[in-house]
């Protein structure tokens, strides 16, 4: 299986992946289906990474599954993306094995159906200006299985996803801001050095805090009312109890407001 379908980086405890399908658009065929949950559990595992950054080789981020591909193997679909077992059931949520480590999606084009399914099980998106989002999955025939309508609804409200799946209609990087699918729009040449700067401010934090913190933001959005506030408090007590030194506590909190004035002062 060639290894150059998906680049990897890693600098500073950043490691920045990189779907490398261009003159494909970054679609996933069999090959890059296979390795790029590979490359994320890899690097996942990795001492010196602390954060991780999806993106797409120019033009695109991702433009879904291959039908090309998917339209002249034989067999199923879910074969063609390697991602079902022989009884039709997924490993686990998602595309990727649960993480201990952010993923930040740098979407630097087009996310189209399933590579839009991607970069919703991103912790969070910085979008290039050229940026687009569509879910085609009824215009082509075929339903998501990588959660986006979990996903969708968790990032703009059930109402404006299924207007989003049932019309197939692209979404700008602009209207996804305004709708609160990506964080930040910026320009298509700052795109990495800007989510690269999000990336650092995270390394710089305390590793095994921020994977509590994403963990318990997963087990809180899967539920609602006084059910979240209960996770939230099993979370911090089960967190004191084993971290709490008012040493460390008292060194961290110099550094944290240093860092405050200086940003306060840019």
């Amino acid at each position: 299986m060639p290894d150059d379908v998906v680049l990897t980086e890693v600098r500073d405890g950043v490691a920045v992946i990189t779907l490398n399908r261009p003159e494909a658009r970054n679609a996933i065929n069999h090959a890059l289906g296979a390795r790029l949950p590979e490359v994320v559990a890899e690097l996942d595992a990795r001492d010196d990474v602390a954060v991780m950054i999806l993106t797409g080789a120019d033009p695109a981020f991702c433009a879904g599954a291959d039908l090309k591909e998917l339209g002249s193997r034989e067999g199923t679909g879910a074969d063609a993306l390697s991602v079902y077992d022989a009884d039709g059931r997924l490993p686990y949520r998602g595309p990727f094995a649960p993480r201990t480590k952010l993923l930040i999606g740098a979407v630097n084009g087009p996310a189209i159906t399933g590579g839009f399914e991607l970069a919703l099980n991103c912790d969070f998106l910085v979008a290039s200006e050229r940026a687009r989002f569509a879910d085609t999955h009824a215009r082509v025939g075929i339903l998501p299985g990588w959660g986006l309508t979990v996903l969708l609804c968790q990032s703009v409200g059930v109402r404006r996803a299924r207007e989003l799946s049932a019309t197939g209609n692209y979404l700008s990087a602009e209207q996804a801001l305004t709708w609160g699918l990506v964080n930040h729009v910026v320009p298509h040449e700052e795109l990495l050095t800007f989510t690269r700067g999000i990336a650092a401010a995270i390394a710089g934090n305390n590793a095994e805090a921020v994977g509590e913190l994403m963990r318990c933001y997963e087990r809180v959005v899967n539920v609602t009312g006084d059910d979240a506030w209960d996770v939230e408090a099993r979370v911090n007590f089960d967190w004191i109890s084993r971290t709490y030194d008012p040493a460390v506590i008292a060194a961290r909190r110099d550094a944290v407001v240093e860092r405050g004035r200086s940003q306060n002062r840019g």
